[in-house]
């Protein structure tokens, strides 16, 4: 069943389906592993970037019972790339209320870079629905954060930067949120998709240590477009989350264990937002993966989250 240092990728789901969530939104939701096997849900990035097959296999499918879904807008949940009433107070009452269909009782709780944030707010709100938390590339929706994505990134990615800044007018390039929300929300899909996929592209180059050239080329400018468009929806909105909220309400779940997987050199979520939660939270397990960037797909970090996944076996 594991191939290398992962788990079979080619295990079919045993259960797919939809959860209306409001008059509008429908998330899509599938269940893999072990029927009676402990219940773990893994919260996708982004915002917008949808279900990671490859989050599926950080976790033994003889034990665990894998329940993934795509949040509002995304993947197949739809309306697909849809914005209004898409807020993380939504994406948090939904997770809930897909334990209460599912009919789970309480679950370990995973997720990356977003998911991270996702999963610590959620944690926050429902903390006797979580048995344990694994936490990689931890996002704390800080404005330091997103000062550092849109532009303090160009001191170690220049290249990409100028890329990603060279495609706007000069005269909008002091703003390039601003300038690229109004690119991608514009109705002309000659905009619309070009923007996106300059955006998707500078995230994508800056994601591991290593270049990827698989991460950006061949982008599917369909997919690029609801990620672009949901995550900078967020990032207008600062997330939809109070500054340093997320860190004020660790008291809430401090005797919850939970495991902090962060690359040295992540550039997307720089290793200063998980020392701020690791200091903030100290019962948590803090491991720094000194080889790796962002990716969970980094051999050292693939390693490490399949390590804590088996650690967390005991927390049932």
């Amino acid at each position: 069943m594991i191939t290398g240092d992962v788990y079979s990728l080619t295990a079919a789901p045993y259960a797919t389906g939809t959860l209306p969530l409001d008059e509008l939104h429908v998330m899509y939701w599938e269940q893999s592993g072990n029927p009676q096997g402990q219940p773990a849900v893994l919260l996708h990035g982004g915002p917008g970037a949808g279900m990671d097959l490859h989050q599926q296999a950080l976790l033994d499918p003889r034990h665990y019972r894998i329940v993934r879904f795509d949040q509002r807008g995304a993947g197949n949940s739809t309306p697909r790339g849809e914005l209004v009433d898409n807020t993380t107070t939504h994406l948090v009452e939904d997770i809930e209320k897909l334990r209460e269909h599912l009919k789970i009782d309480h679950w370990l709780v995973i997720g990356g870079s977003w998911g991270s944030s996702l999963s610590l707010a959620y944690a926050q709100a429902f903390p006797t629905r979580v048995t344990s938390l694994i936490l990689r590339g931890v996002f704390l929706c800080q404005p330091q954060e997103l000062d550092w994505f849109l532009g303090d990134v160009r001191r170690v990615h220049p290249e990409a930067w100028r890329k990603f800044i060279a495609y706007l007018p000069i005269s909008e390039r002091s703003c390039p949120l601003q300038a690229y929300h109004k690119r991608v929300m514009d109705p002309d899909p000659a905009v619309h998709f070009s923007a996106a996929c300059s955006w998707c592209a500078y995230e994508s180059a800056c994601s591991t240590l290593l270049p990827d050239e698989d991460l950006t080329k061949n982008v599917d400018e369909h997919s690029a477009l609801t990620v672009a468009r949901i995550q900078i929806h967020y990032f207008m909105h600062g997330f939809f989350v109070d500054n340093d909220a997320l860190l004020k309400r660790i008291t809430r779940i401090q005797d919850i264990p939970a495991e902090i997987i962060q690359g040295r050199y992540d550039m997307i979520c720089p290793v200063w937002s998980a020392d701020q939660l690791h200091r903030a939270w100290p019962q948590a397990r803090y491991t720094i993966i000194n080889n790796a960037g962002h990716a969970a797909t980094e051999p050292g970090i693939r390693r490490a989250l399949i390590a804590a996944t088996e650690r967390c076996k005991i927390y049932q």
